[in-house]
C-alpha cells in the first residue's frame, strides 16, 4: 500500500492494525486451542477466552483513539491516546473485578490470558503509532511540499 504523499488526509482508517490483531488471535487459537480443549477444565477455557476478549476490546478501543486523534494537534492526540489509555485501564480493572467476584471466573487463567494478550497487543499498538508517525513525517517532508 502506497503512503499518501499528496498531503491530503485520506479520511480512511488504516486496517492493517485490526488485521494484525486478528492474526494474533488466530495464531493463539491455533497454538492454544487443542491443549486447552484436551486438558483444561471448562472454567479455565472460559477464563482464557474472556482474557483474550477483554484484551482485544481494549486494544481496539486504543486503535479507535489513535485513528480519531492522529491528525489533530499534539495536545489533542496525547489527551485522546494517553487519557484514553488511563480510562481503558480503569475499565479493564472494573471488568476484572466483576468477572472474578460476581462470575467466579478462575483468577489465574484469566489474568495470565489477559496479561499475555495485553502485552502482545500493546507492543503492536506502540509499533503502529511509530509507523504512523514515521509515515506522517515522510509525507510532510516529501519533495514538492
Amino acid at each position: 500500500m502506497r503512503p499518501n504523499t499528496s498531503g491530503v488526509r485520506s479520511g480512511r482508517s488504516d486496517l492493517h492494525f485490526p488485521l494484525r490483531v486478528a492474526l494474533v488471535l488466530l495464531l493463539a487459537a491455533l497454538v492454544l486451542g487443542y491443549p486447552l480443549a484436551v486438558s483444561a477444565a471448562p472454567a479455565t477455557r472460559t477464563a482464557v477466552v474472556l482474557g483474550a476478549v477483554l484484551a482485544t476490546v481494549n486494544v481496539l478501543l486504543g486503535y479507535a483513539a489513535i485513528e480519531y486523534a492522529f491528525h489533530r494537534s499534539y495536545t489533542a492526540f496525547l489527551k485522546a491516546v494517553l487519557g484514553g489509555m488511563g480510562i481503558r485501564m480503569v475499565l479493564v480493572l472494573g471488568v476484572l473485578v466483576v468477572l472474578i467476584t460476581s462470575w467466579a471466573v478462575p483468577v489465574l487463567p484469566l489474568t495470565l490470558s489477559l496479561f499475555g494478550f495485553y502485552t502482545v497487543f500493546l507492543t503492536l499498538e506502540v509499533l503502529y503509532i511509530q509507523r504512523k508517525v514515521s509515515d506522517r513525517h515522510q509525507e510532510e517532508h516529501a519533495p514538492g511540499r
